[in-house]
Parts: C-alpha cells; sequence; structure tokens
C-alpha cells in the first residue's frame, strides 16, 4: 500500500513540475507578446506564486518519493536509469533556479514601467530572453526523466 501511495505522489509531482513548467512558460509568452507592461507584471506576479506554491513544492516532493520508491522497489540508486534521472534533474534544477530569480525580476521591472507608465526597460528583454533560453534544457531534461521513469531502460555505466 505505501509503494501505491508514494508512487502515486510521485507521479502527481512529475506531472504538476511538467504542467506548471509548461503552463508558466506559456502564460509568460503570451503576455510578454501583448508588449502590454501592466499585463506582462500581473501574469508574472501570478508565474512567480505558481512556481513557489506548485514547483517548488514538487521539487522538494520527488527526490523524497523517488527515493522512497527505488528502495521499497529494491532498485539500487546506482542503476543506469536512476543515475542518469538524478543527472537530469540536477540539470533541470541547475535551470530553474535562475529562472525563479528572472521572473521575480521581470515581474519587478513590468510593474515599476507599468507604474510609471514607461515601455519595459532593456534589462527586462535581455532577462526575457534569457528565461526563454533557459526553459528549453530545462523542459528537455524533465522529459527525459518522465522517459526514464517510463522506460527504464538498462544503462552500463
Amino acid at each position: 500500500m505505501l509503494y501505491f501511495v508514494l508512487k502515486y505522489l510521485h507521479v502527481i509531482g512529475a506531472s504538476v513540475l511538467l504542467g506548471t513548467g509548461a503552463g508558466i512558460a506559456f502564460f509568460m509568452l503570451l503576455a510578454h507578446r501583448t508588449g502590454n507592461t501592466a499585463t506582462i507584471a500581473a501574469v508574472a506576479r501570478i508565474v512567480v506564486v505558481a512556481d513557489f506554491l506548485f514547483t517548488a513544492t514538487a521539487v522538494v516532493a520527488q527526490p523524497i518519493t523517488g527515493v522512497a520508491l527505488a528502495w521499497l522497489a529494491g532498485y539500487s540508486l546506482s542503476e543506469g536509469w536512476i543515475v542518469l534521472s538524478i543527472a537530469l534533474y540536477i540539470v533541470t534544477g541547475v535551470f530553474w533556479l535562475p529562472v525563479v530569480w528572472m521572473q521575480m525580476e521581470m515581474r519587478n521591472l513590468a510593474s515599476e514601467a507599468a507604474k510609471a507608465g514607461a515601455p519595459l526597460p532593456a534589462r527586462y528583454i535581455r532577462l526575457f530572453w534569457l528565461w526563454f533560453a533557459f526553459g528549453f534544457p530545462a523542459f528537455a531534461a524533465v522529459l527525459g526523466i518522465f522517459w526514464l521513469m517510463i522506460a527504464r531502460p538498462a544503462i552500463e555505466w
């Protein structure tokens, strides 16, 4: 019973990571495309909250449930597909942590511009494109983890 509860929580957590990440990217991109500073600021505020509420919770839960599942199922953490999953999880984190900071900074810059009735500053534009670029390796890594968790391929080190 414990195994299935942990597996359920692990799958939900993975879904939250993928879904929230995709949703945040979609909404930030659409807001940015409007060019409207008030819209961008409002969406960025929601995105920052969503990242802390959903993504951060799943980020903490995933390794806990994953290690517990491996232990209960009798897998060694040194199995190739698990090691590669952990490496991709770290890659995701390396790109996600700066993105969280970028989102907060973009939110602040857009809010300031909206209050002043000014256009988005160049710093916002640079951060947006960096944020956009960081999303690709993070998203690819999450997709890779999903595949590894489903296929559990034999990978020899």
